[in-house]
């Protein structure tokens, strides 16, 4: 054999090779996009839907939906008030942690609504979050898993401890004075 048809076949083995490799690499490269901009929720994502390919178009789907809404920053005056709300549930939690977690569930379903987050659906509002708030979302479901046991009175204090901790994430996060602008994957 020539040198010339060794080149060829080496050639063409090279061709062939980077094009059964371009598509895995580009498949980990926008995995690895989404992981970066989701986090643990495109961990959790992938394994409630299955695989990478359906995780990634639910949280496209998310997106654009919450892309959708005219979400706003609150007024000086408002951050104040919830603010203010805050300090006396935490204040309550001494004495009636149930009722303080009830409270903090409900102020951060009110700031939400009054950011312009659609509020009706736990999901919903979870899925919405996600997207500006990635990081804190599975300690949302996790207050809201707690907030439950709460209501059937099986809640530990402790657990209530926990939820009103992970409640504050969020709740923070919500009364930041900077609008949220998320990264388009």
């Amino acid at each position: 054999m020539s040198p010339t048809y060794i080149i060829i076949a080496v050639v063409v083995i090279v061709v062939i090779m980077g094009a059964i490799m371009a598509p895995m690499f580009a498949r980990r490269r926008k995995s690895q996009k989404f992981q970066n901009k989701y986090g643990p929720e495109y961990d959790h994502t992938v394994q409630t839907a299955g695989n990478e390919k359906k995780a990634q178009a639910e949280l496209n789907g998310r997106q654009k939906h919450v892309d959708t809404l005219n979400i706003r920053p609150l007024s000086v005056s408002e951050r104040e008030r919830y603010q203010s709300e805050w300090t006396a549930i935490q204040a309550k939690f001494v004495d009636q942690p149930g009722q303080a977690t009830v409270e903090a569930d409900h102020l951060i379903m009110e700031v939400m609504k009054v950011r312009a987050y659609p509020v009706s659906d736990f999901d919903q509002r979870a899925a919405d979050i996600s997207v500006n708030y990635p990081n804190l979302v599975s300690n949302y479901r996790a207050a809201r898993e707690i907030a439950i046991k709460n209501e059937q009175h099986t809640a530990t204090t402790e657990e209530l401890r926990q939820a009103l901790i992970h409640y504050r994430s969020l709740f923070d996060e919500l009364l930041k004075e900077e609008e949220v602008v998320p990264e388009k994957v």
